[in-house]
């Protein structure tokens, strides 16, 4: 049987039409009109006034923060729950990130506890640059709770949307929030474009101030000429004219998904010890990963146990995130909260979740999880 994997790539025709159109066209280098159209359409799909497409997702929360005006020095709140790429890019500009335990009822960062920073810190004239939601999983954060404790302070809020494309929160598409949103567009999302991101924007400013950053600052002039040190940060057109391909079956992917997800909820939400990824409240997801919380004692078997017997059936999982402030990296950094987001990696397990997972791999993996419940 063939190995499953977490979250592959779910490529088809018409992304195999649109990329030969664009090689035939000879638009090879990172300019052309498919990253002009990638960029009107996720642009539109956000709901956001301008998207800027680039080499990674990390680029852009780099560029999101430098334009915020985070700088050396700086501190900038990010949940520990999450990929390090959310804290690494605060760092890339000499800032110390901050990081902040979950909620009680969700994965995402804890509104009541950014709100508690923000006032202790504003108190003592310390506040942060900016604050970096994520939206873990496809899960959209409380924005509602967070913009509000950022706008009484005037601190830049940035959305991390990498995970979320095609979610809402409160009518609102993930990505639209805050003076920023970033998406990602690396293998393992729901889409891809091989690697690249986008930042999202309402400012025309920031748009056109990230462009011009991303393409090695180049002054508008037939010759080479440089006031500022950019970056080599623009999505190539070969890559966007995937994009495209990919964003117009985003929503049959999250259908997919959501299939995928119910499923695994019919099949192991009975189980004693076993409980799922929150949902949040006035939130829609697009279901990216399929995450579950295994009690040991309760459940029969540890979550290594179940990840290493999956992996003898040949099927990828993965823990959740192992939160920042664990990481040695991050040793030295203050966190702020009591610790939910460390019992959250020590039971929890990410599950395939692709959109083109067939039905007889999902009972697959249905099947090991099940064979190791010990009522």
């Amino acid at each position: 049987m063939p190995r499953v994997y977490l979250s592959p790539p779910d490529v088809g025709p018409e992304e195999r039409r649109l990329l030969l159109a664009a090689f035939d066209s000879n638009w090879i280098a990172p300019l052309g009109p498919d990253v002009d159209a990638f960029e009107r359409e996720l642009a539109g799909r956000a709901g956001v006034a301008h998207a800027v497409a680039l080499s990674s997702g990390t680029a852009a929360l780099h560029l999101a923060l430098l334009l915020a005006g985070v700088g050396p020095g700086d501190d900038v709140l990010v949940p520990s729950f999450t990929f390090i790429a959310t804290a690494a890019a605060a760092t890339y500009l000499g800032a110390r990130p901050v990081f902040v335990d979950c909620a009680a009822d969700s994965w995402n960062v804890d509104p009541d506890l950014v709100g508690e920073e923000l006032d202790a810190r504003a108190a003592a004239g310390r506040l942060p640059a900016a604050v970096v939601p994520v939206d873990l999983y496809g899960e959209p954060a409380a924005y509602d709770r967070l913009a509000e404790h950022c706008g009484r302070h005037g601190v830049p809020l940035v959305e991390d949307a990498a995970e979320s494309l095609g979610s809402t929160y409160q009518g609102r598409p993930a990505g639209s929030f805050g003076t920023a949103g970033v998406l990602s567009f690396n293998g393992n999302k729901i889409i891809t474009t091989s690697g690249g991101g986008a930042l999202l924007t309402g400012s025309q400013n920031w748009a056109e101030r990230a462009r011009y950053l991303a393409t090695q600052a180049r002054e508008p002039l037939p010759h080479y000429e440089h006031t500022a040190i950019g970056f080599n940060y623009r999505l190539s057109n070969l890559l966007a004219a995937l994009g495209r391909a990919q964003l117009a079956g985003l929503d049959g992917r999250i259908a997919r998904r959501r299939s995928v997800d119910e499923r695994y909820r019919e099949a192991l939400g009975g189980l004693p010890g076993v409980s799922f990824l929150p949902r949040t409240v006035g939130g829609t997801s697009n279901f990216w990963l399929t995450c579950v919380v295994l009690d040991p004692e309760v459940f029969g078997a540890e979550r290594e146990t179940v990840r290493l017997a999956l992996e003898a059936a040949d099927i990828e999982s993965r823990p959740t995130w192992k939160p920042l402030h664990l990481q040695p990296v991050f040793a030295e950094h203050l966190f702020v909260g009591p610790g939910r987001c460390a019992a959250v990696f020590e039971r929890g397990l990410c599950l395939p979740t692709g959109s083109g997972l067939a039905p007889a791999d999902q009972e697959r993996v249905i099947d090991v999880v099940c064979s190791l419940h010990r009522p």
